[in-house]
């Protein structure tokens, strides 16, 4: 049984520390946009805590969320981004399912044939099976490194088809934005981990789209975020249980 999430030695409640971390990692916030929203609320914390705070706890949370479970009917789309660090150019190389579920992504100083079987082993290395299909942009470095991964899966590279992946991209660079840029590849590489989690799990599925089942995804969305904080869970009445 996973241990629950240890508060210990921080002078701030627990339901404080967790609000501010799910503000930082589900909106495309800024730092000092949360402190202001926490202060509005009579929480008076410094960006610079909210920071630490989403450093030591957001991992923790997003190890205790639960996974999507592989198929092999799944459809990898795979797509890469450059972002600039320090006046450097990196990529963040990131693959989603058909539901534009995130699966993993990785951030490289490379864009070529060996950054993408990198991506392509540590997915299979990760998921546990191959894909039914993989689509990419036509780039021949795709083409190359999924042969020497996966050379039986099936690979399309039309213009049009990675949609998925581009789309995925949005709500990050958002935050980019919001955020002014960000400060190291480790910094960019633990931050997208836990955001791609986060979004995974209160993003519903592109099949049924309806706003009541929106809703109750959102509301069981919550719940299992509770649980991985290590908080109580809410009913309608805004009563507490177990």
């Amino acid at each position: 049984m996973t241990k629950p999430v240890s508060y210990k030695r921080h002078r701030f409640p627990h339901q404080i520390i967790a609000h501010a971390v799910w503000l930082y990692f589900r909106s495309p916030l800024s730092l000092r946009l949360v402190e202001e929203m926490l202060l509005e609320r009579s929480i008076v914390v410094s960006y610079e805590t909210i920071r630490r705070w989403g450093k030591k706890f957001g991992p923790e949370y997003a190890r205790r969320l639960h996974r999507k479970p592989p198929s092999r009917n799944d459809v990898w789309h795979l797509d890469d981004v450059v972002i600039s660090i320090s006046g450097k150019k990196q990529w963040l190389w990131r693959a989603v399912d058909q539901d534009g579920y995130v699966l993993d992504e990785i951030v490289q100083s490379r864009r070529d044939t060996k950054a993408a079987k990198r991506l392509l082993t540590r997915l299979l290395k990760r998921q546990g099976a191959a894909p039914k299909r993989i689509i990419t942009y036509k780039l021949p470095l795709h083409g190359s490194a999924r042969r020497q991964v996966m050379a039986w899966v099936e690979h399309r590279s039309y213009k049009g088809q990675n949609n998925r992946a581009e789309s995925s991209h949005v709500l990050l660079r958002r935050t980019e934005r919001m955020m002014q840029g960000f400060r190291s590849v480790g910094g960019l590489q633990r931050f997208t981990s836990v955001f791609s989690t986060v979004r995974n799990l209160f993003v519903p599925a592109r099949s049924n789209q309806t706003a009541l089942s929106t809703h109750i995804h959102r509301l069981r969305a919550m719940a299992e975020w509770r649980e991985a904080a290590g908080l109580l869970a809410w009913n309608w009445r805004g009563r507490a249980f177990c």
